[in-house]
């Protein structure tokens, strides 16, 4: 059975397969796995796929895709067959994520007070104060033991040679996570002696390590601290996510409307009369947040909040203002801050991007478009690029004509042969485009993230775009424990 999926299994040219090495040859740290694998028919299979469909269905795990103005409600396509990092590449991650959190939290905490990184030109202060993200109602708020980044989804990717680059950095309201934990839920239903079999490390703890760290972030010292997720509500993209992650920590989910600030505290709203809140996680956006102080038609907010935030009587995870730390503009000096706050060379890589707004890099990025993809530096889900390669000549031109409108707004990068899994897809092994985003949780105690992360995949065959919002899918993430470690590169 597996010789014959094996054998038909054609890997796309000048790209790094995570299973396979080539031709029927597959890399040791998946020995375990297939040898498992083979024991399924084609019929089992098949009918492990259907099932998987109908949970996913059943327990709603959904997203939203918007188009032409209008919502629609999607169940999130699953692949069955797992991805395997091993322990020693996992190390590698770990170390690397860690390494540029510390940086990109220090430089939040300088860019909102001394801005130290900009009087020593290390980031050019046009790119910082021309950035919509970038708040000054921020300016010299006391953040809780200095941490403004709680969660973070570090976008990763692989090129053709295997090595790992950070493809984005999301430090506002990462989503996702709910995504890992049911894939991990339902691979336990679909072949329930293969993770311990395999010797796969857990990511089930992510709610109560998330839960710990929120409960450490309370203003008032009291033993039972409040603890609330806010939502934009049901018609949220992420609306999913949000129920799940209150439900797992046995917190209340609430809307702008449950919440009023009193004297400047915050209090949500209780049969029983109002209770104070201490720690918000908020999934709505800052725009939206306090309608006194940014948007003053937002009906997802709290009036009045940034003022009970600025006095300390409420935490709010993640700090407001983040999104300057993740803009895909700056995104392009995070080397440097790793140089400029720690003394360290980073450990992860950047994609190369090239800054539009500089008419020598736009000026080569043009003369090259068709090896490039161009991105807006506040864009999200995949919507707004320019893939070159694949783009028409007309596409090309009017996507020019967009960038020329204000240069600042966009970024390119070159095309990279993203890694590619195998997918079970219509009875047969195919190979599909992935990335890797994983979680890390950042606390009084330090940054935790869970051993494994949500592996998006791009199944439209040929495409490189893994954004759920642009057809994607994903896959369980198996991160294997010390002593299941074999790899051969």
């Amino acid at each position: 059975m597996i010789e014959d999926f094996i054998k038909n299994y054609f890997n796309h040219p000048n790209t790094y397969d995570e299973m396979f090495l080539n031709g029927d040859n597959y890399r040791n740290h998946y020995a375990n796995f297939i040898s498992n694998f083979s024991k399924e028919s084609l019929e089992n299979l098949n009918k492990k796929e259907e099932l998987a469909k109908k949970l996913f269905m059943s327990q709603g795990i959904t997203f939203t895709v918007y188009d032409s103005g209008e919502g629609i409600e999607k169940i999130f396509p699953f692949d069955i067959i797992p991805r395997i990092i091993t322990s020693t590449e996992w190390s590698f991650i770990e170390k690397g994520i860690k390494q540029r959190l510390k940086a990109l939290n220090l430089f939040l905490k300088d860019i909102y007070s001394n801005q130290f990184i900009l009087k020593d030109q290390i980031v050019p202060i046009n790119v910082i104060y021309s950035c919509p993200h970038f708040l000054r109602e921020m300016h010299n708020v006391n953040v809780l033991h200095d941490i403004y980044i709680h969660i973070a989804g570090i976008d990763l990717i692989r090129d053709h040679n295997g090595t790992f680059y950070v493809l984005e950095d999301n430090l506002r309201t990462p989503s996702g996570v709910s995504y890992m934990l049911e894939n991990r839920e339902i691979t336990k239903r679909l072949f329930p002696d293969l993770i311990p079999q395999c010797g796969v490390r857990s990511v089930t703890e992510y709610p109560a390590i998330l839960y710990k760290n929120l409960m450490s972030l309370s203003p008032r010292a009291v033993s039972n601290p409040t603890i609330v997720l806010l939502s934009p509500g049901m018609y949220n993209s992420a609306y999913y996510e949000h129920t799940t992650l209150a439900r797992l920590m046995g917190v209340e989910l609430v809307e702008g409307r449950d919440l009023v600030v009193k004297n400047q505290k915050v209090f949500m709203k209780t049969t029983t009369g109002l209770q104070q809140v201490d720690v918000i996680y908020r999934r709505v956006d800052d725009d939206y947040l306090d309608p006194l102080v940014f948007n003053p038609n937002s009906v997802l907010g709290v009036a009045g909040l940034m003022g009970a935030y600025r006095k300390g009587n409420v935490a709010i995870i993640n700090a407001v203002g983040n999104g300057v730390a993740d803009d895909k503009a700056v995104y392009t000096y995070v080397p440097d801050m790793i140089r400029y706050y720690l003394n360290e060379e980073p450990i992860l890589k950047n994609v190369p991007t090239y800054q539009l707004s500089n008419q020598d890099e736009l000026d080569y990025v043009f003369a090259n478009i068709n090896t490039m993809v161009i991105k807006k530096t506040n864009g999200s889900g995949g919507y707004g690029m320019l893939m070159g390669h694949a783009a028409t000549e007309q596409e090309t031109e009017e996507y020019k004509i967009e960038v020329l409108k204000d240069p600042r707004n966009f970024i390119a990068q070159p095309t990279i042969s993203l890694s590619s899994a195998p997918c079970f897809i219509n009875g047969k092994l195919a190979p599909r485009r992935i990335d890797l985003r994983p979680f890390a949780l950042n606390g009084p105690d330090g940054i935790s993230i869970v051993p494994g992360g949500l592996t998006r995949v791009a199944l439209k065959e040929g495409s490189l775009v893994v954004n759920s919002s642009q057809g994607g899918g994903s896959k369980d993430t198996w991160v294997l424990t010390s002593y299941n470690t074999a790899y051969v590169k």
